[in-house]
């Protein structure tokens, strides 16, 4: 009877250094599909046991592998069958296996003391511990060998385990750094400004659009970064500045990435028309969710982790429900593109920026929501005919920035009717056209800003004047983020891909 022999784990025919002839072997039938699905064998899989299967090479220890298409199959319940060694020797099939002779000599068979007994592979318990020469290594399956080169990486998901301690074992969330570690215990003092150059981090192939420190403190020290090279990447800000580990599941460029409340999973939006949550230490993608137009932002609700709205180059914002995956809300705005979106306190009403401006004024630039109803509260924000950016929420007081294309940033009241100080401006820095952020230190006393000249600008919040200028990036500095925990510690990105951290 011929059988045909299915072999998932596929080699190189490279690997099969010996093909037995033709009825020469004999197949012990695969067991259960639970068991087989270890090592990549279907239920009507069969294992193929050859009398030469396990020829010991003097000058190697690594077993010859063979494949046989046909075999005569040895049957649960018929009777013993003969098969025969290359000599032409009959043999009865229930014979227990021995090596061939090598140089006249027998050697008796043994069993290595060391060799890990095979579990789960569908054979017969009684058939597992088989009889090895010394020296002789037992065959691997190529599934096996790949899964403990690289750790606990899920080879189903795109993302780049970087190693780091080299003992396979992912400690991206498990590690508490040493320099943040001194100021968990003690309530944060008063921000500083950063002058020095702590480290650069390389590794990014385009522009970096935003970098964004871990909200949780004891693990503040990861750093989030979202380039255009279709990639985003976790690094060690604060000690080492190694990359943690790349995330590689968008096909376009990553125009957003933020962490969620807990700082177990990354928030990203790309040019690719699809928003992604991702974990972050296995990196496995746990949503992927459609928009049908390029994302440019993603931002959870500060109250409900579960939605987040998306907004791009589409005439709405929607917000979706990662539990459902499916639209619960869509706040249609009658615009060409979404620039920028901010909840305000509590997560009642957000504002949105658009790409709308007409000839002597920005009609509808900024427009303020109502989550619940989805009706507009107000479009009459900013008058001025600059687009915005970007937006910052002060995290003590009602109030908002606005950065705008008129190289300057702007103050607005978090109530309504979201009234602009006209007497208080924070000029300096230029914008020309680059997707330039800004953002506040955890006490709101400093407001910091990128420059299209690649300066990063701090600039005292109360009264507006700059307290310091870093001479950061030879490219466009597009974003500047200050650190939750350590003081005078900021890290900025540029049009060219580079990324920096100053203390």
């Amino acid at each position: 009877m011929s059988s045909l022999v299915a072999y998932e784990d596929s080699e190189s025919e490279d690997d099969c250094l010996d093909q037995p002839e033709e009825g020469t072997s004999a197949s012990i039938q695969a067991g259960s599909c639970e068991q087989n699905r270890g090592v990549g064998l279907c239920s009507s899989s069969e294992i193929v046991l050859s009398p030469h299967s396990f020829t010991a090479d003097p000058d190697s220890s690594v077993l010859d592998c063979h494949r046989t298409r046909s075999s005569s199959v040895l049957h649960p319940g018929s009777q013993p069958q003969s098969w025969f060694d290359r000599d032409g020797t009959a043999r009865d099939a229930a014979a227990p296996l021995s090596l061939p002779a090598t140089q006249g000599h027998v050697s008796p068979p043994q069993t290595l003391p060391n060799v890990p007994q095979c579990s789960g592979d569908g054979l017969n318990p009684a058939k597992r511990n088989h009889t090895v020469r010394p020296g002789v290594r037992p065959y691997v399956p190529k599934r096996q060998r790949l899964a403990s080169s690289v750790g606990t990486v899920d080879l189903k998901y795109p993302a780049e385990r970087v190693p780091g301690n080299g003992t396979g074992e992912s400690q991206i969330l498990s590690d508490v750094s040493a320099t943040v570690k001194p100021y968990l215990a003690h309530k944060p003092g008063a921000s500083g400004i950063p002058r020095r150059l702590l480290m650069s981090l390389a590794g990014h192939q385009g522009p970096v659009n935003a970098v964004r420190w871990c909200p949780v403190p004891h693990l503040s020290h990861l750093l989030l970064s979202a380039s255009m090279d279709k990639t985003f990447k976790v690094w060690d800000g604060a000690e080492s500045g190694r990359c943690l580990r790349v995330y590689t599941c968008h096909s376009g460029a990553v125009r957003d990435a933020r962490w969620t409340s807990c700082g177990r999973q990354l928030l990203s939006g790309s040019f690719d028309n699809t928003a992604v949550i991702t974990d972050v230490e296995t990196g496995q993608q746990l949503v992927k969710l459609d928009n049908q137009f390029k994302v440019m932002r993603v931002v959870p609700h500060p109250s409900s982790p579960e939605v987040f709205l998306c907004g791009g180059h589409g005439s709405a914002v929607k917000a979706w429900d990662s539990r459902s995956c499916k639209v619960v809300k869509v706040y249609k705005a009658g615009i060409q593109q979404t620039l920028d979106i901010l909840f305000l306190r509590g997560g009642v009403d957000f504002i949105t920026s658009s790409d709308c401006v007409s000839r002597d004024s920005a009609d509808r630039t900024l427009i303020a929501w109502d989550y619940q109803t989805t009706a507009k509260v107000s479009n009459q924000i900013y008058q001025e005919r600059f687009t915005c950016p970007s937006l910052a929420l002060h995290p003590l007081e009602e109030s908002f920035v606005a950065q705008t294309n008129g190289d300057y940033m702007a103050v607005f009241s978090s109530q309504q009717p979201y009234r602009m100080n006209k007497r208080r401006r924070y000029e300096g820095h230029k914008v020309e056209g680059y997707a330039v952020q800004c953002e506040f230190s955890p006490d709101g006393t400093i407001l910091a800003s990128g420059s299209s000249t690649g300066s990063a600008h701090f600039y005292d919040y109360h009264n507006a004047r700059i307290r310091h200028t870093l001479h950061a990036h030879s490219r466009p500095c597009l974003c500047v983020s200050q650190h939750p925990v350590l003081p005078a510690t900021a890290a900025t990105c540029d049009w060219a891909g580079e990324i920096k951290v100053w203390h």
